[in-house]
This record gives C-alpha cells, sequence and structure tokens, in this order.
C-alpha cells in the first residue's frame, strides 16, 4: 500500500497568459464549469487520501487564503508558503516549502492549472515499487520539450526543440524514448535534501542532475486525459473536456 499523504500545489504563477481574466484574481481561482481550478484540484487531492496540502502563493495570493478559509480548509490540512517576495519556480518553491511537511513522507507536486485524470494513486504505487527518489508523469505526445528516458523509462535526459537545447545524462543517446511531462510528480523526502541550488530555479535541471546517480523514473500513461490549463485557449478546451467526462 502507497503512502501518499501530502500534496503541494504550485499556485504562485502570474497567469499572464489567461489575462484579463488574471488581472483581477489568481489563476488558481479561474473557474472551469463554475468551479475554480484550485477547488477542482484540493478535491481530486483529497479523493486520492491526501491530508496535508501546502499551496505556493504570490499572484493575489490574499484572495486564495481567503478562499480556503471560506471553505473552512476542505476539512483538512491546508498551508501556504508565500513567495511574497520573490517567485521561485517549481525547485525553489519545493524547498522553501519543505520544511511544512513530514520530511519522513512522499510528497507530491501538482501544477494548479493542470487538469488530468490519471490515477493518483497508481503513481504513487509506482513511486513506491520502483524506489525512485522521484517519479513524473509523462505521456507521449507533441510537446516542444521532452524528457528522454530509456526503455524502462529511466530518466536519461531533455531536448527542446525550440532552443535546441539538449541535456544527456549519459552520453549515448540511441534510443532514448522522448516524453512530455505533465506537472505531476512525486518525491522522496531525499531528493529535497539533496538540493543545493539556491533561489529562483526549476526542479528539472535538478532532476537531471541526479538522474546520474539515483532512479528518477517516468510513469507514462496515454490513456489519461491532461490539460495545462495555462491559457485562455485551453481553458476553453478544459471547458469542453469536463463536460465530456462528467467532472
Amino acid at each position: 500500500m502507497h503512502s501518499l499523504k501530502q500534496a503541494l500545489i504550485f499556485a504562485a504563477g502570474l497567469g499572464t497568459r489567461l489575462r484579463p481574466l488574471t488581472d483581477r484574481i489568481p489563476k488558481a481561482l479561474v473557474e472551469i464549469n463554475g468551479k475554480p481550478m484550485l477547488e477542482r484540484l484540493i478535491e481530486k487531492l483529497i479523493a486520492a487520501g491526501i491530508q496535508n496540502i501546502v499551496i505556493n502563493i504570490h499572484h493575489f495570493s490574499k484572495l486564495i487564503i481567503d478562499f480556503v478559509e471560506k471553505h473552512n480548509s476542505f476539512g483538512v490540512n491546508i498551508q501556504f508558503s508565500d513567495e511574497a517576495d520573490q517567485l521561485l519556480d517549481t525547485g525553489g518553491g519545493l524547498k522553501k516549502a519543505f520544511s511544512l511537511f513530514d520530511p519522513n513522507l512522499p510528497l507530491l507536486l501538482h501544477n494548479v492549472d493542470v487538469v488530468s485524470n490519471v490515477d493518483l494513486n497508481q503513481l504513487a504505487e509506482f513511486h513506491k515499487e520502483s524506489e525512485s527518489i522521484a517519479t513524473l508523469f509523462v505521456q507521449k505526445r507533441i510537446s516542444s520539450r521532452y524528457l528522454l528516458f530509456d526503455e524502462n523509462l529511466k530518466l536519461c535526459g531533455w531536448r527542446n526543440y525550440k532552443t535546441g537545447e539538449k541535456i544527456l545524462v549519459f552520453n549515448n543517446d540511441d534510443k532514448l524514448i522522448e516524453m512530455a511531462f505533465n506537472g505531476i510528480h512525486i518525491v522522496n523526502p531525499q531528493l529535497v535534501k539533496l538540493i543545493t541550488e539556491e533561489g529562483k530555479f526549476s526542479i528539472i535541471p535538478v532532476y537531471l542532475r541526479l538522474a546520474l546517480s539515483y532512479k528518477i523514473f517516468g510513469f507514462r500513461d496515454d490513456d489519461a486525459f491532461y490539460l495545462d490549463v495555462g491559457n485562455n485557449e485551453n481553458l476553453a478546451k478544459a471547458i469542453s473536456l469536463l463536460k465530456k467526462y462528467d467532472v
């Protein structure tokens, strides 16, 4: 049995691609079919058995705090990691918020603007069985950036087709599989303790740095639906998608 009991929601972004909606509210409170993205995600996490949630905040942070308090923290323990002074990105955000979690349990990381029906319990079970320090939900879909995996879905590199950049953990890139990362991942406390980066930084370079010495795997589920609701076009898609799946 997995032990997924805590989660960090990344909700501190400015949401500039969702303007004009985010000129008056944070991205986390943008509604899809009458329900804010944050509320949808919290309900999903609670349904998966998670009882301890931290939300990182920056843009219109008081509105997020007020919203959670209005709902009595949805019956679970919800805390906030305030990035008022500086947006820290995923890596820096995780490092700052980590003291609010149980340091002995794995931690789910979830972007607030990611809509997906991936089974979080299956993700957690895979993470436990693989004995990895990080497990990333990935799919075979079109993207400008890909993580590179071997045939066992062990992380081996990263490629950005827009810039031409490529990072290889190992020298040989033959037969590597390109997979798109979906903004949902699980990390062990051990990984956080290995973070040496400071300030604002993405978690992806941390994964790539550690992949040489530690097991980091992709969890592939091409059947799950996924949408990054980071712009108005995808917001419209999400409205239709969630009506289709009746959620």
